[in-house]
């Protein structure tokens, strides 16, 4: 995952997807509905969220997912786990909160993505970026599904691109919130479980919210 601004560089690419799962704690029923849903857009990682169990379940889930998801050239990400991302054949982990990223970057660095999101001030992104994080997440709910306001989200991640050349991640938590994100200048788009509810399923969602990218993409 690499940045898409450039200081100097007005034409940057649109924004890519990253798809973040439900809980799973049945990866052989997960793994169909996933590749439906990297077959059906431009997906540049997926965040695997899993059911708490002891650390060897949760290694095998992983494994269970993460060639397909590789093979679809997406990265795959643990949420948390950063003990395991090695033996899970993981890229990656995505860390909430400052102290947590901060513990977990000497495991997964250099060989591995470390992202950082539930940044609750500029200072702690700012820490984050200095820190080497690989991306910095703006926007995403708490385990309570508490989140800043819309408008917050979006101030944050125009602050960002402004500024920083470190990618930002948006969390969209609807479809109609993709498009602004990501004319607020993120470099992805998170998109979680509204996804996997949609009524046409997963990979109609997908599709609908890479439609709004190219929407984005023409408009500005």
């Amino acid at each position: 995952m690499t940045s898409h601004h450039n200081q100097t560089d007005t034409t940057h690419p649109a924004p890519r997807l990253y798809l973040v799962t439900p809980q799973i704690s049945d990866p052989v029923g997960m793994r169909d509905v996933l590749a439906a849903a990297l077959s059906a857009a431009d997906v540049a990682a997926v965040l695997l969220r899993l059911a708490a169990a002891d650390e060897r379940t949760l290694i095998n889930r992983a494994k269970a997912i993460a060639p397909m998801v590789q093979d679809k050239g997406a990265a795959l990400l643990l949420d948390g786990l950063p003990g395991i991302v090695a033996h899970a054949g993981a890229d990656g982990a995505h860390l909430a909160g400052i102290d947590a990223f901060k513990a977990a970057l000497t495991t997964l660095k250099p060989a591995r993505i470390a992202g950082c999101g539930g940044l609750g001030t500029r200072h702690d992104a700012m820490v984050a970026a200095e820190s080497g994080a690989d991306y910095v997440m703006f926007g995403e709910p708490d385990e309570r599904r508490r989140r800043p306001s819309f408008d917050a989200v979006v101030d944050r991640i125009a602050w960002w691109a402004q500024l920083f050349e470190i990618p930002c991640v948006g969390f969209a938590d609807s479809l109609e919130e993709v498009g602004p994100l990501a004319a607020a200048g993120a470099d992805f788009i998170a998109v979680g479980e509204w996804i996997f509810a949609h009524a046409g399923g997963p990979a109609a969602a997908i599709a609908e919210a890479a439609g709004r990218l190219a929407l984005a993409e023409a408009a500005g």
